[in-house]
């Protein structure tokens, strides 16, 4: 699929992550070379960074890799039941819930890093393998209409927001 989702196939406050989207390519080919770089500058980190909070309430490094991690296997969950057709509301999620639950900052950044490779191996091989017609294909996710390619489309967006955020605030 190259063709990024129209105004209707997504609930407005999405908006900020799927402007970040680039325009052109087939949303996999995007991915993976979008997943290139997000690796290598994890795995450029040392685990002292790794641990690093650019303020005292804020998400470790470690911890922002492990929310990445968490938001692609629920992300791409959604792009699957969607693509496939299913009409079941599917629930959102609350990702400090989940990051405080995890323990993240307890594992070492190789550890997380291939948590986060096995992840988006996944994701990428279920974006590959999906039929063009199916990317139209409209569900219900947190509580809005969403398509298959505008929930594909919020993975990347969603990503590409928090690498920014990395670069921005943590490695500057």
């Amino acid at each position: 699929m190259n063709q990024r989702p129209l105004r209707g196939e997504y609930a407005e406050s999405n908006e900020k992550y799927l402007k970040l989207v680039p325009e052109k390519g087939e949303l996999a080919d995007v991915l993976l070379e979008q997943s290139k770089a997000a690796f290598a500058l994890f795995e450029g980190l040392t685990e002292e960074q790794g641990n690093y909070r650019y303020a005292p309430e804020k998400w470790s490094l470690k911890q922002l890799l492990g929310h990445l991690t968490d938001s692609d296997r629920i992300f791409s969950y959604r792009v699957l039941r969607i693509s496939r057709g299913d009409q079941t509301s599917l629930p959102g999620y609350d990702e400090n819930d989940f990051v405080n639950a995890a323990g993240f900052d307890s594992y070492s950044l190789e550890e997380l890093i291939g948590q986060f490779k096995a992840s988006r191996q996944s994701t990428l091989a279920l974006l590959a393998a999906i039929p063009e017609e199916a990317w139209t294909r409209k569900g219900s996710s947190n509580g809005h209409r969403i398509t298959a390619r505008a929930q594909a489309c919020l993975l990347i967006g969603h990503e590409l927001h928090h690498l920014n955020i990395i670069k921005e605030r943590y490695l500057y």
